[in-house]
């Protein structure tokens, strides 16, 4: 297992590595070079035929009203959406196979960041601070090369002109691979079939009311065989005007009781949502819904999800929106 540890500026933005890392060739310049090669996190097939030789990269990303529109969801391979405090939900957009320009706004990080991208094998994860305790319990995941961009003074990390900070700090994908010497992509971590599984229920739409602030819709679009994504009933846009999409929904609910430490002020303790375990899911593909049951047993394991009849469930491949939902939360099916 490697480590890194970030204690100090570093205007190149470069770090360092325990033992054990691959050194030498960059993982931008390695591929595997297979002609039916699929990308391991969305199942689609490979940029070029090529998987790059780069690890998972798990990027913190803003989900308040201010951090709106976020740059890079749209490229994401996989997007994990979390409560963090005070109603507010975060997002870890997770990248492999595709790499855009800038993802961002960046932002701090939280306990359950690490204990979700686990099931990533070696990742990076990459956050704009955070309380002691947390970024002391991150600085310790030996599995883990962790970057805190606030410990950055330019590349790879931007500080726009055109909002008001802590929501301008965007990061360059490509520059942050290549602080990370490794070339492993990560395992796949879910099943994906192109024939949908059978049963299921066909929906228009379910929502997932975390709070006013972050009230979630995901509408099934025949015409773009999708799920679209909606704030309060508006469309959830892109940087680029895009709407956000998904072609598979995952929900799943968790125990998340509040951690012992303030993240943002008084009053305002943080959830420690419960990733490993099992618990009641969605599982929306094909604008169908299927309940499920998702099972985690460890921090290395990828989450699973079963059906009522004791079978795994398929994801279509494509883009997978989750969303960690605490069980005091009540979605609805429409």
């Amino acid at each position: 297992m490697v480590a890194t540890l970030f204690n100090g500026p570093a205007p190149t933005g470069s770090g360092t590595k325990a033992a054990g890392g691959t050194a030498g060739t960059t993982a931008a310049t390695r591929a595997t070079t297979k002609a039916d090669a699929a990308c391991p996190l969305t199942g689609l097939p490979a940029p070029g035929g090529a998987v790059p030789q780069r690890p998972a990269l798990a990027i913190k990303v803003g989900n308040d009203p201010a951090a709106r529109p976020q740059s890079g969801l749209s490229e994401a391979d996989i997007v994990y959406e979390v409560q963090a405090e005070g109603g507010i939900t975060r997002l870890i957009a997770v990248y492999q196979c595709n790499s855009p320009a800038v993802v961002g706004p960046i932002r701090s990080l939280r306990w359950v960041d690490w204990h979700v991208v686990g099931q990533l094998g070696n990742p990076i994860l990459v956050f704009a601070g955070g309380i002691i305790p947390d970024v002391n319990q991150v600085m310790q995941q030996g599995w883990l090369f962790h970057v805190d961009a606030l410990s950055f003074s330019g590349s790879p990390f931007i500080r726009t002109a055109n909002r008001v900070p802590p929501e301008n700090l965007y990061g360059s994908p490509a520059g942050l691979w290549r602080l990370d010497h490794s070339s492993k992509p990560p395992a796949p971590v879910f099943h994906f079939s192109h024939s949908a599984p059978a049963g299921g229920e066909t929906i228009s739409s379910i929502n997932v009311p975390y709070s006013g602030a972050s009230n979630i819709t995901w509408s099934w679009s025949a015409a773009k065989g999708e799920w679209l994504r909606y704030y309060s009933g508006s469309p959830a846009l892109g940087n680029g005007g895009e709407q956000l999409s998904a072609t598979n929904v995952v929900v799943e609910y968790v125990n998340a009781p509040p951690g012992p430490y303030n993240e943002s002020g008084p009053n305002s303790l943080g959830v420690r949502s419960q990733t490993i375990g099992s618990g009641p899911a969605w599982v929306l593909r094909n604008g169908r819904l299927y309940r499920a049951t998702w099972n985690r047993s460890s921090l290395a394991a990828p989450t699973t999800f079963v059906s009522a009849s004791g079978s795994d469930l398929t994801l279509s491949p494509g883009r997978t929106w989750v969303e960690i939902v605490p069980n005091w939360v009540h979605g609805t099916i429409q």
